[in-house]
């Protein structure tokens, strides 16, 4: 909270400073108060940015939204109008909740009503212990949600293209995307050229998504904004620039953040029952202590001793055994999940999970990883092959039918020149098992790093390209051999 307080103060001052230098410099008393006018006139109008929903921002055209957000389409914005929205709208990242502290997680055990009654009954004859600390794991595991906002990004501001930490931005400032490069903010899109958006992370859907620049004449669902990209996806293919509408958990990325932080989760009904049970149990505890104390009383004894035959007969009565059991039942179940790389948040979650039938899961990038892998190939003389291996790694051989030989590069030409036409005429690369491109390019990539082909692209010099489109389900590169003057044509076709 202070270091938050210092930042403030610090940012005043520094926007203080930057209002003075872009105004003009008087020599008179009146000139120095047209120029505090200004700077405060100034100040007011950036205040007045707001962030733009998707919704809102996709039917603007981009003139208009420029001018709603004062920022020039060429120039982005300048540091003083930097430094007032980040004051007005913050940094462009998550605010992770103080985690809880391990004391407190151990007192939160101590929650269920029989394990409150044991305590009490424990002051009078002995101390008890417990720790558990799964909770605190499952939570440090929740934070990998931060990996997918990017940490750095590039940006136009005054004038000139920078490469800014993507915390940075703020509302109205220009982005510049480009292959490979993750959307650090919600961007409502200016300019594009055959850009397309792998949005799996938010949408689910495995095919990237073609984007354009053009208003929306009615904004529908979030999926359907073509004009706008948001935080966390990822530029698949082609470039484009836009203009920040949102960022933080101002963004659609951050809702799914303040969702994931969400704390307050109804109780199971092994926890309804354990509740009930305590209920039931401690009010009939208490009954005996205070019986046992009234008949004591009655007949003239002392009230401790009889006090302490009420405490014994209470904690007779209570199965304390019982929260143990179902605790390390529980347990169980939890370490089994585990092992499948299932994280379970609270214990008695399990017991739900038990009574499930039916899971109705997204498949993209839950039971699939959205990686595209060659199986087969059949080439125009006859010949066919089956591929093995899955993903970007490489790994994996190509086999003859039937007679599972094994090719390596042009040991079969046919096969050979079929798998060297889908690899140059590619805009994918392939780095740390990634593919920075479309899916369906990453594939043939890999493909040709099966039979040692990956290479074959650096031998030829590229003079034209038909990018590849929806309607004709091709592209093609016209090609030259380094040190030669003969032409090739390389198509890429994908059949229906």
């Amino acid at each position: 909270m202070v270091e938050k307080r210092f930042s403030k103060l610090f940012q005043k001052g520094s926007l203080f400073r930057l209002a003075q230098k872009y105004q003009p410099v008087g020599n008179g008393e009146p000139e120095g108060e047209r120029d505090e006018e200004r700077a405060l006139t100034a100040i007011e109008q950036e205040k007045e940015v707001t962030a733009l929903p998707p919704k809102e921002a996709c039917k603007c055209h981009k003139e208009d939204l420029a001018k709603s957000l004062h920022v020039d389409l060429q120039t982005g914005l300048s540091e003083f109008s930097v430094l007032q929205r980040r004051i007005t709208h913050g940094w462009n990242e998550f605010i992770v909740d103080n985690t809880e502290p391990i004391w407190k997680k151990y007192l939160d055990q101590f929650k269920n009503p029989l394990i409150l009654l044991l305590l009490a009954s424990a002051l009078v004859s002995v101390i008890t212990k417990e720790y558990e600390d799964a909770e605190y794991r499952s939570e440090k595991s929740l934070e990998e949600l931060n990996k997918l906002v990017p940490p750095e990004c590039n940006c136009i501001r005054e004038g000139k293209l920078q490469h800014l930490l993507a915390r940075d931005l703020v509302p109205g400032d220009i982005v510049c995307l480009s292959i490979g490069d993750r959307v650090p903010a919600d961007i409502r899109l200016i300019e594009i050229t055959d850009l397309l958006v792998d949005e799996s992370s938010f949408t689910g859907e495995a095919e990237p998504c073609s984007k354009t620049d053009d208003p929306l004449l009615e904004a529908g669902d979030l999926t359907t904004l073509s004009n706008v990209v948001f935080m966390g996806t990822l530029v698949r293919y082609g470039k484009g620039k836009g203009i920040v509408i949102g960022t933080g958990e101002n963004s659609q990325f951050g809702e799914v953040f303040k969702l994931m932080q969400a704390e307050e989760t109804p109780k199971t009904p092994l926890q309804k029952s354990m509740d009930k049970l305590g209920k039931q149990l401690t009010l009939f505890s208490f009954c005996i202590i205070g019986l046992i104390m009234l008949i004591g009383w009655l007949q003239g004894k002392h009230l401790l001793s009889m006090f302490t035959i009420g405490v014994s007969l209470a904690v007779a009565a209570i199965p304390e055994g019982l929260p143990i059991v179902v605790t390390v039942t529980l347990v169980l179940g939890v370490l089994r999940m585990a092992k499948k790389r299932v994280i379970v948040k609270k214990l008695p979650i399990v017991e739900t999970l038990g009574c499930c039938n039916v899971i109705c899961s997204d498949k993209t990038g839950t039971l699939t990883a959205n990686e595209m892998t060659v199986t087969q190939l059949v080439t125009s003389d006859g010949f066919q092959a089956e591929v093995s291996g899955v993903g970007y790694s490489g790994k994996g051989s190509v086999c003859l039918l039937p007679s599972k030989e094994v090719v390596k590069e042009f040991s079969n030409v046919s096969v050979g020149k079929l798998v060297e036409a889908g690899c140059v005429a590619n805009n994918a690369i392939i780095r740390k098992n990634t593919v920075m491109g479309q899916p369906t390019e990453g594939a043939l990539i890999a493909l040709a790093m099966k039979m040692e082909l990956s290479d074959i692209k650096d031998i030829y010099i590229r003079k034209k390209e038909i990018p590849f489109s929806s309607e004709q389900k091709w592209m093609a590169v016209k090609c030259m051999l380094k040190n030669q003057y003969l032409l090739w044509l390389q198509v890429q076709n994908l059949a229906d």
